[in-house]
């Protein structure tokens, strides 16, 4: 009884502020958010004990099982309550901005220790890329917390694959912040447990079991979205790349494009992202590089909490593929639907990139059944595209 109120009266001050911080939080940006980040990493850093891990060792915890048995069932609960079957949404990253038509280069001249998988041949794909909000509601842009993310699907990829629903895809997935929003499935379940109650703030701030370095970490990236074709994207989990060897994945935009955001700070578009996105891409083509970062340090870089961010000195970024996005008008009713049939997960990838680490192995189950959950309820079946979709 005084929980929800008080929640609720914070989410309205967050909702005031998101309003008017694209006019300080640049500035606010480059004053403070490295200092206040190493800080925060030092703090997550110093309690961990080295386990003397192997690059790209994986250690499971016997409560895995459990953990995403619980992340499934309030995730599905929580669906059930919000949405209504045949317009059954994602459990996350729930609100699609657009979905593009993109091609996928992977570069000539990446080293060859870094060839494995889907980048081991220099050539090109064609991909279906989404751009989301998180989720688990549709809201207006403004009222989400700050958070967005990408989704690529590459098409045509040779290769054996970790799953056999789709035989010929390669799933890349990012988001705004650089570490994972829980450090691990536990901790997921968790959020999952307040998300459902609609107090997902109380994962962060509860005095019994706080979480407040996460809730730092998201706070210094999370900010009031612009245009998603401006955005960097982290892949906050590790995935292997190649036998022994353990990486990340970012996206960064290789271009500056429009930013602003009309009506602010009174009354903007509730689809204000999309309408940005659709400009943009009126406009001109877009290009993000595909960046990626090798695992050096077992204990500095881990492969099990995803609360860490690995460090560029340790790691500098290889650049490995650019994703190109030409001019395009995609903000059109056949083409979200066909947003609503496609099913995005890290596991739909080549047997020498496999996703690494516990919200990982939670996610390939998690994400298949919810997707198989949202597909029936919808009465549609799984659909593996191949870029020939045409939309009239």
């Amino acid at each position: 009884m005084i929980l929800k109120p008080l929640h609720d009266a914070l989410t309205s001050v967050l909702h005031l502020e998101r309003r008017f911080e694209p006019f300080f939080r640049p500035a606010l940006n480059a004053l403070v958010r490295e200092p206040v980040a190493a800080l925060t990493q030092l703090a997550i850093n110093l309690p961990r004990p080295d386990e003397h891990l192997a690059l790209a060792e994986e250690v499971t915890d016997p409560d895995e099982e459990a953990s995403c048995q619980g992340m499934i069932d309030e995730i599905r609960r929580h669906l059930a309550q919000d949405f209504a079957p045949g317009d059954m949404q994602r459990g996350g990253n729930t609100k699609t901005h657009g979905i593009v038509r993109a091609e996928l280069v992977i570069r000539d001249d990446l080293p060859a220790h870094c060839r494995h998988g889907i980048f081991a041949t220099p050539r090109s794909f064609p991909a279906w890329v989404r751009f989301s909000g998180p989720g688990p509601h549709v809201e207006p842009d403004i009222n989400d917390v700050g958070f967005g993310s990408i989704s690529i699907k590459a098409m045509g990829v040779p290769g054996e694959k970790l799953m056999d629903d789709e035989k010929f895809t390669h799933d890349f997935t990012a988001v705004v912040t650089p570490t994972f929003v829980t450090c691990n499935t536990r901790d997921n379940a968790r959020l999952q447990y307040w998300s459902r109650r609609e107090m997902p703030v109380w994962y962060f701030l509860d005095p019994r079991n706080s979480h407040i370095r996460d809730f730092i970490m998201q706070s210094l990236w999370n900010e009031t979205q612009r245009n998603p074709l401006g955005a960097t994207y982290y892949s906050c989990v590790p995935y292997l790349l190649g036998d022994g060897q353990a990486m990340k994945y970012e996206i960064r935009p290789r271009q500056q494009v429009d930013m602003h955001v009309p009506g602010l700070p009174f009354d903007p578009d509730d689809n204000y992202l999309r309408q940005n996105m659709q400009r943009t891409l009126d406009a001109q083509p877009v290009e993000f590089d595909l960046f990626l970062q090798l695992q050096t340090d077992a204990h500095a870089m881990p492969i099990e909490n995803a609360g860490v961010r690995w460090s560029y000195r340790k790691s500098p970024l290889i650049p490995a593929a650019i994703l190109k996005i030409p001019a395009q008008h995609f903000d059109q009713p056949a083409q979200f639907e066909f947003a609503k049939r496609l099913s995005y997960n890290p596991w739909h990838a080549h047997i020498a990139n496999r996703p690494l680490g516990n919200q990982s192995r939670a996610r390939r189950r998690m994400y298949q059944e919810l997707s198989r959950y949202r597909q029936a309820m919808n009465h549609v079946a799984h659909y593996e595209p191949d870029g020939s979709e045409t939309f009239d």
